[in-house]
């Protein structure tokens, strides 16, 4: 089996990573088109030149490598996507051919938390659009989507996980609710930077509070991806 998450930033994506690699039955990767994104969009990401480096810039090579060996002999494979990475020229069409989860987060949680990181992001960085229109892809092709809210995951781990393990045919694994401290060995290099409160943790977080209060941009940019989030959210397990 091939899990494709696809999420956008700040959205408890590496802690799924982390969960599923937890587990000896699974391979993971992170966020394999960041180089190729880089490469076509020319953006100057924090350690730009290291992501460049470390990771094929043509997607062609990107989508022979998640369709190819599974990595280690694992039986399984675990691909941790960001959905803003998918732009023209990043090819879809593999998608068929891969088990697709799309992972949520409210859009004003993801506005303060990625604001936080990234100055001045506007509604392509934070991959809602894209999210939407990969659902839409699939839809088309006759799928229905699985989607997971990570306040869900949140709120009830182990529920959540088994719900998302039912869903696709996998056995449960309490193995997925705990991980070591200090990271995972399949990190993006780029973990330096955005990592620090998963790299500290041993397991998921608990349920997130009230909605944070956000500066006028970040409301701006929450509003406009609020709509994207609601249309999935209608999906969720």
């Amino acid at each position: 089996m091939r899990v494709a998450m696809w999420s956008g930033p700040r959205n408890l994506s590496t802690a799924m990573m982390y969960a599923f690699g937890a587990r000896r039955d699974f391979a993971v990767i992170d966020e394999p088109f960041y180089a190729a994104y880089l490469a076509r969009t020319g953006l100057r990401h924090p350690m730009r030149d290291q992501i460049l480096a470390a990771q094929p810039t043509d997607p062609n090579r990107v989508v022979a490598n998640l369709l190819g060996t599974i990595p280690a002999e694992k039986p399984h494979f675990y691909q941790k996507h960001m959905t803003q990475h998918m732009i023209a020229g990043i090819p879809r069409d593999w998608l068929a051919q891969v088990t697709n989860v799309f992972l949520i987060r409210h859009p004003a949680r993801v506005a303060a938390s990625f604001s936080a990181k990234y100055d001045d992001p506007g509604l392509e960085d934070i991959g809602f659009v894209q999210q939407a229109e990969l659902f839409d892809q699939l839809t088309a092709q006759g799928v229905t989507p699985l989607v997971i809210d990570s306040a869900d995951i949140r709120r009830d781990p182990q529920a959540m996980l088994k719900r998302l393990c039912a869903a696709i045919d996998l056995p449960w694994d309490p193995a997925m609710l705990h991980w070591p401290v200090g990271g995972h060995p399949d990190d993006g290099v780029w973990a330096a930077h955005w990592y620090g409160a998963v790299h500290r943790s041993t397991g998921f977080a608990p349920a997130e509070g009230e909605l944070p209060q956000l500066t006028a941009a970040q409301r701006a940019l929450s509003d406009a991806a609020m709509p994207y989030y609601e249309k999935l959210k209608r999906h969720r397990l």
